[in-house]
């Protein structure tokens, strides 16, 4: 109405500032921008408050310091994973981790024909969009640099991006279960 064009999103918020103090905006319409305004900082300070907050209780965490040295776990997936998962020295290997959490394929079979469908989907549901979140960084880091020749090349080679990204969820769940029995930090071999 008063002829401002901002695209959307919260990075564009100063760029509105700016352009409707240029526009001289009659205070009927400037009182609702300043409130506006003033609520989305103070949101923003107390959610840089909470961040700040749970990156110092990652690193005090043993646990959790330790999971943050694999690519693709932050202080949050590892301050999760620290505090819900519990012991693993009750599964008795890496894949029933990952069954736990819901990232290994349902097996479908009849007439003697074995048939691996999609993710079970069963667990922890946000543990697993973390870990899945986790992969889809470390796939989009890897394909801007070298996709390489590795195992995560290949398969970005052949399948689909969030097949392999949910291949890879399931990969860091098995690294995760290994790092919590041992009690070692991450290494890449």
């Amino acid at each position: 109405e008063f002829g401002i064009v901002v695209p959307k999103g919260i990075h564009n918020m100063n760029r509105l500032v700016a352009e409707a103090e240029a526009a001289d905006l009659p205070a009927a319409a400037r009182m609702p921008l300043d409130l506006l305004v003033g609520q989305f900082t103070d949101t923003k300070s107390r959610i840089d408050a909470i961040t700040a907050d749970l990156r110092r209780a990652a690193q005090e965490d043993e646990t959790a310091r330790r999971l943050q040295g694999m690519p693709g776990i932050g202080p949050i997936t590892a301050s999760v994973l620290a505090a819900t998962l519990p012991d693993v020295s009750g599964f008795r290997s890496a894949r029933d981790l990952s069954a736990w959490l819901g990232l290994t394929p349902k097996p479908h079979s009849s007439g003697g024909k074995e048939r691996l469908g999609a993710i079970s989907k069963m667990g922890n549901r946000y543990i697993r969009r973390l870990l899945y979140l986790g992969a889809m960084g470390v796939i989009s880091t890897r394909k801007r640099t070298d996709p390489g020749e590795d195992w995560l090349g290949s398969m970005l080679a052949k399948k689909p991006l969030k097949v392999v990204a949910i291949a890879l969820a399931s990969r860091m769940a098995r690294q995760i279960w290994a790092m919590l029995r041992t009690g070692e930090a991450w290494s890449a071999a």
